[in-house]
């Protein structure tokens, strides 16, 4: 071979390629305790994780939902509630005496000047209308 020329050995490649799960399992050393078996008996287990999963998401779709009704609901009862408060105004305003004569005078019936008297009714008349009504 030629002496004069040095000839330099091949170095090692390092692993550049290594995922970054590969690293973190080669450094806690599971990578040779997990066998085929052992994937096959964790497969419920990780099924019932996955179940878990999905209720809770779901379950924050439906508060965030029940939330937004809510808040929906309440906007309603202000715009009720404000309705409410409008028309009873308008019916204590249209209901006082002064505006009911008015208006009853537009159809003819005229405001009493007579206040109003109490009728006393005995006991004896009492029962002399009940025989009268019986018959």
């Amino acid at each position: 071979m030629n002496k004069y020329k040095k000839t330099e050995k091949a170095k090692p490649k390092s692993k550049q390629g290594k995922s970054v799960f590969r690293k973190i399992a080669s450094a806690i050393n599971v990578v040779g305790y997990i066998n085929k078996n052992m994937i096959v008996g964790m497969m419920p287990f990780m099924f019932f994780l996955t179940a878990l999963c999905l209720i809770y998401i779901a379950n924050s779709y439906y508060a965030e939902k029940t939330v937004r009704e809510i808040d929906t609901i309440s906007k309603e009862l202000k715009e009720l509630r404000s309705e409410y408060i409008t028309g009873k105004s308008d019916l204590m305003y249209s209901s006082k005496q002064s505006n009911v004569a008015v208006k009853s005078a537009d159809i003819g019936i005229k405001e009493s000047l007579i206040p109003p008297s109490k009728i006393i009714v005995s006991q004896e008349e009492l029962s002399e209308n009940k025989e009268v009504i019986e018959r």
